[in-house]
């Protein structure tokens, strides 16, 4: 039996534990901007989540829906509208060039840039990546066609804590950096599990990739 003293010692050394907050904590609920959701308002819209970068080609399952409904209804941006959730292992495509220079992205991830065939150190999904004739897909591309890009927090602090104990960094530095370095008009969302329910609520269908 473990003596009454002891057990209340070590209970409150658990409190204790859990009540303290990482060095770079998620901020406050009301500091996070979640309207853009209610300017999804086109007749046809969904989130594809990406949570993996098995290959290099799944940005174009997004061009290739907005595509379809182009040459089936003629319809485009603000009738249609698609959101990218970047979660877990998907990090880089939400990430600049200097980072994937900086931190050796292509190399930590197995990403080959297909101009050099060595580990990539620009981020190799931002402008046009090579497609079937016709076909133009990449963040930038997507971007002018209304696609909205989001980052999983909860994935951002997972990449710190890795690269932080890699690099030796102060983790709360490490993540303004990489908050600093991602590509223009990405959103930080609370959690990926979270907005993928709040954009259902908004009216979007949803496909994994």
């Amino acid at each position: 039996m473990v003596p009454r003293r002891s057990f209340l010692t070590a209970l409150a050394s658990l409190s204790g534990v859990a009540l303290t907050r990482p060095s770079f904590a998620l901020p406050r609920s009301d500091t996070w901007d979640l309207s853009w959701l209610d300017q999804l308002k086109g007749r046809h819209k969904q989130v594809f989540a990406i949570s993996a970068l098995k290959d290099r080609l799944p940005l174009h399952v997004v061009g290739n829906y907005l595509d379809a409904h182009r040459e089936v209804f003629g319809l485009a941006y603000p009738d249609i509208n698609t959101v990218v959730g970047i979660a877990r292992q998907a990090f880089p495509i939400n990430a600049q060039d200097g980072l994937w220079s900086k931190y050796e992205l292509g190399r930590r991830w197995e990403l080959k840039d297909p101009a050099t065939g060595e580990w990539a150190r620009r981020n190799i999904y931002y402008d046009a990546m090579p497609a079937p004739p016709g076909k133009v897909v990449g963040v930038k591309p997507l971007q002018a066609r209304g696609t909205i890009f989001w980052q999983c927090n909860n994935a951002l602090n997972n990449i710190v804590r890795d690269l932080a104990a890699d690099t030796g960094q102060p983790a709360e530095a490490l993540r303004a950096e990489l908050i600093a370095g991602f590509n223009p008009g990405v959103r930080l969302i609370p959690a990926h599990t979270m907005l993928l329910g709040l954009a259902q609520e908004h009216g979007c269908t949803y496909e994994q990739l």
